[in-house]
């Protein structure tokens, strides 16, 4: 009834499966979680890990038998035509519930994400700037990314996702001092975050380095837009 009614329904127990469809493939028995969702999705989980052992998208069609106390739930999808049968000889739990979910979702930029935003907008981190190169290579590490400002000097920039501390500001200062001693150049450091720890103004003054205010909602945003761009012209 539950699933008749496209209610999320959640089995645990001893099962194995069968597929067929475009391939075939068999799961051997095992304490396993399958969840049936209201959209027709199927999910079959381990007891560790989070990827689904076996698993069917949306738009299934459910049956369920019992023959000779074993439960069959059958899976079935039209286009591309496949079904998976699963069985279980010992159910543990089953639990049907009608859910209801409107929150939408977020995700911000990773570092790599902010990177990629700064070389693709250079002017996000400041009017002028040109990027030369991204993860440099230096004794001390990587730097993120590596250019020259509107004045000509070089711009080591050392970008995290979260409010950055001390070791930041000492890290940054380790590359630019590695830099300089490489170049017969005026060398800036500027670090690229969302926003300051305590004491780290004063720490960047003292060291004679930047701060740039990166937010990583706005850096998801462009690289989202760059790839939507790429698409359409590859089209």
């Amino acid at each position: 009834m539950a699933v008749s009614d496209r209610k999320g329904v959640i089995v645990v127990g001893n099962c194995w499966a069968d597929y067929r469809g475009r391939a075939s493939s068999k799961l051997e028995p095992g304490e396993r979680i399958v969840i049936l969702k209201g959209d027709g999705s199927v999910l079959v989980h381990r007891p560790s890990g989070y990827e689904p052992v076996n698993w069917q998208p949306s738009g299934c069609l459910f049956q369920t038998h019992l023959v000779d106390d074993v439960l069959q739930i059958r899976a079935i999808r039209k286009k591309p035509a496949e079904s998976v049968r699963l069985f279980f000889d010992r159910v543990y739990l089953v639990s049907a519930l009608r859910l209801v979910d409107s929150g939408e979702f977020s995700l911000y930029a990773s570092e790599k994400d902010m990177q990629k935003a700064i070389l693709l907008e250079p002017s996000l981190l400041e009017p002028g700037f040109k990027p030369v190169a991204y993860e440099k290579k230096v004794e001390p590490g990587f730097i993120d990314v590596y250019g020259v400002d509107e004045a000509g000097r070089f711009v080591v920039v050392e970008i995290k996702r979260k409010t950055v501390g001390r070791e930041a500001v000492l890290q940054l200062s380790k590359y630019v001092e590695s830099i300089r001693k490489m170049v017969n150049r005026d060398v800036r450091g500027v670090l690229a975050a969302p926003r300051m720890g305590r004491g780290v103004q004063s720490l960047l003054e003292t060291l004679g380095l930047g701060f740039k205010s990166l937010d990583a909602r706005k850096c998801a945003e462009i690289v989202a837009r760059f790839r939507t761009r790429k698409l359409e012209e590859f089209l």
